[in-house]
């Protein structure tokens, strides 16, 4: 992108530029023997058991974070565990569920894992060290302010 473009130039842009980013990621299917939705799953109980060793997280955190609706998480939880990589644990209150890694099958996420980072590093190789950080905070604030919902 060389020229300087206009507000709307630059809207028309950045979408042209989102879809062709999340296509090549989709397309790179970094996560064999997983669907999409698996594999969010996966990280967020994955950072959770890297930040405190358990990996316990709750049903309502799952949806919060992946912004899927709540049956759609539970069919993901129910697939994750019958391919032996999660455990659903109910709370104290009954109202509540929680997920768990499946410890004995960790083995098994993190060979697929260790595609993902392959990839996350190529791209760091491509863009440079400062632009991934970059684009982290970026996509951070983007994820927060969630746009999609209008003030």
């Amino acid at each position: 992108m060389d020229k300087e473009l206009n507000g709307e130039e630059l809207d028309e842009a950045l979408i042209i530029a989102w879809v062709r980013l999340t296509s090549a990621l989709k397309n790179t299917r970094i996560t064999k023997g997983m669907i999409y939705n698996e594999a969010i799953v996966m990280l967020i109980v994955y950072n959770r058991y890297r930040e405190d060793g358990e990996g316990l997280v709750s049903f309502r955190e799952l949806v919060s974070e992946t912004k899927m609706l709540k049956s759609l998480v539970n069919r993901t939880i129910d697939s994750l565990e019958k391919k032996g990589y999660l455990l659903r644990l109910d709370g104290t209150d009954k109202r509540t569920t929680f997920v768990k890694l499946a410890k004995e099958d960790l083995g098994e996420y993190l060979a697929v894992h260790a595609q993902s980072l392959e990839l996350a590093h190529r791209i760091r190789e491509i863009i440079g060290t400062e632009n991934a950080r970059s684009f982290i905070r970026i996509s951070e604030k983007v994820t927060k302010a969630d746009p999609l919902h209008k003030k």
